[in-house]
């Protein structure tokens, strides 16, 4: 199989308009195109609904499904708040700090910078609960290549044990982040 990319990233809204106009105003994000049906394709089920795309950049579409007809939508109670979200790249640290002063003045509360050691972000929620990041990538050469190489036997270690494994305790700050020698 030859994935190409996502297609697609889709999440539910409470009200389509109201999210169309935050992902414009406070991300820059262009409304691509809007699906309505009053039948579900797949399925053949009766349910109403809007399915709005956002242009996330480089081919990225981000996109929402508003469902009157269904329960009011929630989020996963067992899994805290702080794992689910959508994030998405900026340019720099100075377009992170922008977009939080931009943000801020806005009213929305932002969360953050917090340093991450190879990239820094910044937490908020949209209108409909979804928690999101904005990050900036921060990574000295290197970082990227050995936390691939230590990523196997960290998730052999987590998987025997249940904790954080130390392979790339630095990334906490625990210690300085060395290069391998490539001999």
């Amino acid at each position: 199989m030859d994935i190409k990319r996502i297609h697609h990233v889709a999440y539910r809204c409470r009200d389509a308009k109201e999210t169309v106009s935050f992902y414009q105003q406070h991300l820059d994000m262009d409304f691509q195109l809007a699906i309505a049906e009053d039948e579900v394709p797949s399925t053949g089920e009766p349910d109403p609904y809007i399915h709005i795309f956002m242009d996330a950049g480089a081919g990225n579409v981000l996109a929402f499904f508003e469902l009157p007809n269904q329960a009011d939508m929630d989020r996963d109670q067992n899994t805290p708040e702080w794992v689910q979200h959508i994030a998405f790249e900026v340019e720099s640290e100075d377009a992170l700090l922008a977009a939080k002063a931009r943000l801020e003045d806005a009213g929305i509360d932002v969360l953050g910078p917090t340093d991450h050691t190879i990239f820094k972000s910044i937490y908020f929620f949209d209108p409909n609960g979804h928690r999101l990041e904005l990050a900036a990538n921060t990574a000295k050469p290197g970082m990227h290549q050995e936390l691939k190489r230590v990523a196997p036997a960290m998730l052999e270690e987590w998987s025997r044990t249940k904790k954080a494994p130390k392979h790339a305790d630095w990334l906490h700050g625990n210690g300085e982040f060395v290069a391998p020698n490539e001999d």
